[in-house]
Formats: C-alpha cells, sequence, structure tokens
C-alpha cells in the first residue's frame, strides 16, 4: 500500500504543478490583458484547488505509512543521515501543508471578488506563492536535504 500512495503521491505532483502553472499563467493573462474571468477559468480555479487537496490526502496517507517520519519519530535517526527523516518530518509537511492553505484561502476569495481583475490578481498572487512554496518544498534530486526522482514507477 506504501508503495501505491507513493507512486500516486509522485503522479500527482505533476498534475498539481502543472495546473498550478497554467492556472498562473491564465491569471496573469486575464490580469494584464484585461479579459473577462469566464467559466474557463472558474473551473481551472477549482480543479487546481482539488487536485492540490487530493495530493494533500495521498501526502497524509504516506505520512503516516512513511519508514523516514517513524524512524525520526521513534528516535532512531542516525547523525550521519539525519536530514532526511528531518525533512519528510517536518520541513515537507510543514511547508506543503502551507501551501495548501494558501491555495485554499486565494481560491475561496477570488471565488468571492466583486471585479473579473481582482479575481484574476487574487489567484495569480496565491497561486504564485503557493507555487514558490511547493518547489521550496519537493524532494528535488537535487537537494541537500532529500534525494527522491522526478518519476517513479510500481
Amino acid at each position: 500500500m506504501y508503495t501505491l500512495f507513493l507512486f500516486l503521491h509522485s503522479a500527482l505532483r505533476w498534475l498539481v504543478l502543472g495546473a498550478l502553472i497554467y492556472s498562473i499563467v491564465r491569471a496573469y493573462r486575464g490580469y494584464t490583458e484585461h479579459r473577462d474571468h469566464n467559466a474557463t477559468d472558474n473551473a481551472w480555479r477549482h480543479w487546481t484547488a482539488t487536485l492540490a487537496h487530493i495530493q494533500l490526502v495521498a501526502g497524509m496517507i504516506l505520512y503516516s505509512k512513511s519508514p523516514a517520519v517513524s524512524a525520526f519519530f521513534a528516535g532512531l535517526v542516525g547523525s550521519d543521515r539525519i536530514t532526511e527523516p528531518v525533512f519528510f518530518s517536518i520541513i515537507h509537511i510543514s511547508l506543503m501543508l502551507l501551501a495548501i492553505i494558501v491555495i485554499t484561502i486565494a481560491s475561496a476569495l477570488a471565488k468571492r471578488k466583486n471585479t473579473d481583475r481582482q479575481k484574476f490578481k487574487t489567484i495569480l498572487i496565491g497561486y504564485g506563492i503557493a507555487l514558490m512554496i511547493i518547489f521550496i518544498a519537493i524532494p528535488w534530486p537535487f537537494s541537500p536535504l532529500a534525494q527522491r526522482p522526478l518519476f517513479r514507477s510500481l
């Protein structure tokens, strides 16, 4: 089960990143070109937040099953590889939760804005901040804290 959720979490990462980037591009173009905020823009706002929440659920299941997190909380962390358990037990989860909170708030605020420009601006800023946080929290293959492959297989 752990392997399946690890694969799903890894695959969903690309959907979330793609949806965030596309929503940001749509918001930027809508804001700078003074476009109307239409049903498609609203759908992208909604589905981007929904994908992020699905990713959060998969991540929470992984967190509860992770050997690195279990080792961290059991106090079995050796001094030679302490960064990886700390990264996944504290840094990754904290930053990703923060990013999901930002996405949720931005989505909710944008939905309630009165003008199209305000909607686009709210999505642009909120989703942009969340994307930066997510980029920091992803365990990239080149990260000094925890390295993971870009694509996982089952």
